[in-house]
């Protein structure tokens, strides 16, 4: 038996500017665009793979969330506070600068952790933490 990791989910709060940040300037492909009434699930993923795939689906979208509830979830959204995601690469740099000149928010230049890892940071559109390791 084999077990492995099919979607993680990330809400935003603008699907074109989801489209734009995860497509154009991180390089993903666009696997699904559903939508339903004025709500929109987009699902990426590295391009050319089959693997992980991240949701970026509307936040709070259940119907049993009341309205100070969904505020509150938009404002840790807002905040970086409410998920995040670790990405990795095989050259961190150069990533980085690509994020850079397309104005992503950065959040931490690529620095050597104490911990052994090489990463930076920087939040999505929605503001979404968005970790990146260096790998290989």
């Amino acid at each position: 038996m084999s077990l492995s990791i099919h979607h993680a989910f990330l809400p935003h709060t603008d699907a074109d500017a989801a489209i734009g940040f995860y497509r154009d300037t991180l390089g993903f492909e666009i696997r699904q665009d559903v939508g339903y009434q004025d709500m929109r699930w987009i699902t990426v993923g590295p391009a050319g793979g089959a693997g992980t795939s991240i949701v970026l689906h509307p936040p709070a979208a259940d119907p049993g969330v009341t309205d100070a509830e969904r505020s509150t979830i938009l404002e840790l959204i807002a905040k970086g506070a409410y998920t995040a995601v670790t990405l990795a690469t095989d050259d961190l740099d150069g990533l980085f600068e690509r994020l850079q000149a397309a104005g992503a928010d950065v959040v931490q230049e690529p620095i050597d952790q104490d911990y052994g890892v090489r990463d930076c940071a920087f939040r999505d559109p929605a503001g979404n933490l968005i970790r990146v390791n260096q790998v290989g």
